[in-house]
C-alpha cells in the first residue's frame, strides 16, 4: 500500500529532473488538496492523466478512483499510526524513486515495512506512479504482482551490470565480489532481514541458487545518478522454475570504490520450495 505524504517528495524530486525541459509545477496544488481535503483541487492540480500502480488496489486511474484512493491510504495509516522515514532517493531522466521505511505500530508490536515509490511526469499535465514491496510483513502472505512495464531497452552497466549477470548466471561467488567486503544485501520482507559482508552473502545467495540456477529478470526502467541505481524488473525465472513474470524494483548502492555499499530489493516473489530458506 503507498503511503500518499510521500507520494509528493516523489514527485518534487520528479518535478526538479523535468522543470530544465521547461514543463509547469503541480506539486504545489498538489499539497493543497492534500492538506484541504478538497478533491476539486485535486482535479486542478492535474487536469491530464493520473495514474497509480498498487500491490493492493492494482491499476488507480482518474481523479475518481483517486479521490478514493487517498481517502481508503489516509484511514489505513491512522488505523496503524504509520510514520514515514525516508531511507534514499534517487532521480534522473525525469523519473524519481523514493525508498521508505514505513513504521507500523499495532497490538503492541513495531513493524518497519520497506516500500519505494517511482514517479515520473511526462508532461505538465500528468503524473504516474508506481510502488514497490512486498506485502508478507503486514498480511503473511506473498501476492503474485503482474507485470506494470515491458521489458525495455536499458540495462546497468558497471557493477550493477555484472551483479545482474551473475544472479541470472546463479554464481554465488561472483555475485559476492560485486560487493565491498562490509556491503549489505536487504530481502523485501522487513528492515532487518539483511545480509552483511562477505561470508553472511556468500551463505545467502548459495541458498537463493540451491533451486537449481540462477534469477532472471526482465529489465524494464532503469533510472541512475551516478550513485544509486534503481532497475525497475520482471522476474520471470528462479532456478529451473519458469514463473509468472512478477514486478519489483532493486537499488543498487555504489561505494566510492566502485563496488556495492548495498542492494535494496522491493518485491513479492516467493522462492521455490527446494530453496533454502534459511540462508
Amino acid at each position: 500500500m503507498p503511503w500518499f505524504p510521500d507520494f509528493a517528495s516523489a514527485v518534487e524530486l520528479a518535478r526538479k529532473q523535468t522543470r530544465a525541459a521547461g514543463q509547469a509545477d503541480p506539486v504545489g496544488q498538489f499539497f493543497a488538496a492534500l492538506n484541504s481535503g478538497d478533491s476539486h483541487v485535486l482535479e486542478t492540480a492535474w487536469p491530464g492523466e493520473v495514474v497509480v500502480y498498487d500491490p493492493r488496489a492494482g491499476e488507480v486511474r482518474g481523479h475518481r478512483q483517486l479521490r478514493h484512493f487517498v481517502s481508503q491510504n489516509q484511514a489505513w495509516m491512522a488505523d496503524h499510526h504509520a510514520r514515514v522515514e525516508t531511507v534514499a532517493s534517487t532521480s534522473a531522466d525525469g523519473r524519481a524513486v523514493v525508498e521508505l521505511l514505513a513504521h507500523l505500530d499495532g497490538d503492541g508490536q513495531h513493524l518497519a515495512w520497506p516500500v519505494a515509490v517511482v514517479a515520473e511526469s511526462p508532461d505538465e499535465l500528468s503524473v504516474v506512479f508506481r510502488t514497490y514491496c512486498s506485502q508478507w510483513p503486514v498480511d503473511g502472505r506473498r501476492h503474485l504482482r503482474p507485470p506494470i512495464l515491458k521489458p525495455g531497452p536499458d540495462h546497468p552497466g558497471d557493477v550493477v551490470g555484472r551483479y545482474q549477470a551473475a544472479l541470472q548466471a546463479g554464481d554465488a561467488d561472483a555475485v559476492v565480489s560485486t560487493f565491498e567486503p562490509d556491503g549489505y544485501y536487504r530481502e523485501p520482507i522487513g528492515a532487518h532481514p539483511s545480509h552483511s559482508g562477505t561470508t553472511e552473502l556468500r551463505t545467502f545467495f548459495a541458498g537463493r541458487f540451491s533451486a537449481g540456477g540462477g534469477i532472471e529478470l526482465e529489465h524494464c526502467m532503469v533510472t541512475d545518478d551516478g550513485v544509486r541505481c534503481a532497475v525497475e524488473y520482471n522476474c520471470v525465472r528462479w532456478g529451473g522454475h519458469h514463473l509468472p513474470p512478477q514486478a519489483g524494483i532493486g537499488v543498487y548502492e555504489r561505494s566510492p570504490d566502485g563496488l556495492l555499499a548495498a542492494a535494496r530489493v522491493y518485491d513479492d516473489v516467493e522462492a521455490p520450495r527446494e530453496t533454502v530458506e534459511d540462508a
